[in-house]
This record gives C-alpha cells, sequence and structure tokens, in this order.
C-alpha cells in the first residue's frame, strides 16, 4: 500500500505561482510513475503531469511551459511547479502513484489540494 498526502494548494492572483507538494509513504519502491491530476466541479479529472523514476517527463498542452514536475526522492515527494497561473487552472489537483505488477496496473491517489487563480 502507498498513502499520498498533497499540500501547498490556496488562492492566487493571476500571473502567480504556487508549488505543490506530494509526500509519498508506504511501499513506494514499487512506485512507477508519479502523476498530478487536477480536477473541476461537474468535469472529469485531467491529467496534467508525470515524471517517472527515471526523471523523465510529459505535460499537457495547457500547462506546458508553464508548469514543472520534479521529484525528490531523499524525501519521498513530487512537487509541481506553477507559474503563470490563469483562472483555468482552478481546480482540485490530486497526485497519483502508479505501480505497474505483470500486466495489472495500481493506482494509488492522494486527498486533493484546493488551487483558486482569482483576482
Amino acid at each position: 500500500q502507498v498513502q499520498l498526502v498533497e499540500s501547498g494548494g490556496g488562492l492566487v492572483q493571476p500571473g502567480g505561482s504556487l508549488r505543490l507538494s506530494c509526500a509519498a509513504s508506504g511501499s513506494i519502491f514499487s512506485i512507477n510513475a508519479m502523476g498530478w491530476y487536477r480536477q473541476v466541479p461537474g468535469k472529469q479529472r485531467e491529467w496534467v503531469a508525470t515524471i517517472t523514476t527515471g526523471g523523465s517527463t510529459n505535460y499537457a498542452d495547457s500547462v506546458k511551459g508553464r508548469f514543472t514536475v520534479s521529484r525528490d526522492n531523499a524525501k519521498n515527494t513530487v512537487y509541481l511547479q506553477m507559474n503563470s497561473l490563469k483562472p483555468e487552472d482552478t481546480a482540485v489537483y490530486y497526485c497519483k502513484g502508479s505501480e505497474v505488477a505483470g500486466t495489472s496496473t495500481y493506482n494509488y491517489w492522494g486527498q486533493g489540494t484546493q488551487v483558486t487563480v482569482s483576482s
């Protein structure tokens, strides 16, 4: 089992920055990749960014060039640095840990942290 806890959300003005953190505990050695997702009420959860154990990263087009995902293996923590924030970035942000075991994939989710971009 893996436990994930997000933090760092809050209210920020358009153009501002926030850094989200996702602290992992438990059987973290089994995690192959960590991802960030976001969700607004009434819409499906949307993928934002992924970082693998090897450090490879990928981003949704909507955040490319503005968001940066990174990891600190010593702290078992993944970060999402969000710059040039826009009102449309307002959402609950979740981190996800993915474990691939053979042909099966197990996903672990945090509880989410609210990000509100508003003047």
